[in-house]
């Protein structure tokens, strides 16, 4: 099965999952219009990444453009270069032969931001072509098939048709007709206990662990036991290994309970079930990490080694279950290295 199609099918096991509970949070989709792919937050905060034509090979000094806008009416549009380059340098960026903007570069990264990224952005919509150039070099041509149409995709989204804010589906109304971004939700953090590192599973609770997630096989061919982390003065993570890829490392995260030697076991309960899951009852993670600090777990999924496509989610312990603080998705395999948001939520204390 190809990367595209193993991670198509992880993101829709994973909205299926997510989506059970009413109360849960929902993540962004994605779109994506020839070679451009848009998606959007739970707070209409909308990203356009260009992408590698179809079937073409991935350049030698790859160059990833991006089109962000927050939600409401005053946000204007910020356009966000990146490449792998050194030192101090000017780019400039011509639509159909003609130099439209420039910006100042800092160690391969630029940023253009207000009307002159608003320019930039609608000449894109309605150009051909598209040049970057660093002094007299020309560094990458990015193809503007499908710009428009993501660009018209973000201003559907968040309510800007029709209004002379749109970057392409412009019209009379002024700023007062956009309406207001929505309302970030918050997650409050529980504190993990300081103090002594809790003491590895015994032989027979490896035997358990293993048999209660189906992971004995993967754990006698893992590398390292599983991974235990304190939650509680009554409470451990656990990380079981459970299968190994190239660039892929799944593990099942349980929590176990109760007095070294006779611990008790039970799946970590989460309000978005992480990106590998196929059972809501079962979660997956991928190359987790775990932050004893920020009470936060991550599951990280490359869709290939490249790293230009795949999914993340970042979550943090509540005292009662793991809940969604950030979610990326890159659906296509195509020299986007910058994953998407598609779902963020505040944290408290």
């Amino acid at each position: 099965m190809g990367a595209r199609r193993i991670f198509g099918l992880a993101a829709t096991l994973s909205a299926i999952a997510g989506t059970a509970s009413a109360q849960g949070p929902k993540p962004g989709s994605l779109e994506s219009y020839r070679d451009w792919t848009i998606g959007c937050d739970n707070r209409d905060r909308c990203e356009a990444v260009s992408l590698l034509p179809e079937g073409g090979d991935w350049p030698d000094k790859p160059v990833m453009l991006t089109i962000s806008r927050e939600a409401g009416p005053a946000a204007d549009p910020e356009i966000w270069i990146s490449r792998d380059a050194k030192g101090r340098e000017t780019l400039s960026f011509l639509i159909d032969g003609r130099k439209v903007t420039g910006a100042a570069s800092m160690d391969g990264e630029a940023t253009l931001q207000g009307p002159q990224a608003s320019a930039l952005a609608i000449a894109m919509a309605r150009g051909h072509s598209m040049e970057i150039r660093a002094g007299s070099q020309r560094i990458a041509t990015p193809s503007l098939a499908g710009s428009a149409a993501a660009l018209r995709y973000m201003d559907a989204r968040q309510g800007r048709a029709g209004t002379v804010a749109a970057l392409v589906a412009t019209g009379p109304l002024g700023r007062g007709a956009i309406r207001p971004a929505p309302v970030m939700p918050w997650v409050r953090r529980a504190p993990i206990p300081d103090g002594v590192a809790p003491p590895a599973l015994w032989r027979e609770e490896l035997t358990a662990i293993g048999n209660f997630t189906h992971c004995a096989g993967e754990m006698k061919d893992a590398s390292s036991p599983p991974d235990l982390h304190r939650l509680s003065k009554t409470e451990t993570l656990v990380l079981v290994p459970c299968g190994a890829g190239a660039y892929n490392f799944t593990s099942v995260p349980v929590i176990a309970t109760g007095i070294p030697g006779r611990r008790s076991f039970r799946f970590a309960g989460f309000d978005y079930q992480p990106g590998w899951s196929e059972d809501a009852r079962h979660p997956m993670l991928v190359n987790a990490e775990w932050s004893a600090e920020s009470s936060t777990l991550q599951s990280y999924a490359k869709g290939r080694g490249l790293g230009d496509c795949g999914g993340s989610e970042s979550y943090v312990w509540d005292g009662t279950r793991f809940r969604l603080i950030e979610a990326t998705a890159m659906g296509e395999c195509r020299g986007a290295w910058h994953w998407i948001t598609t779902w963020s939520a505040k944290v408290a204390e």
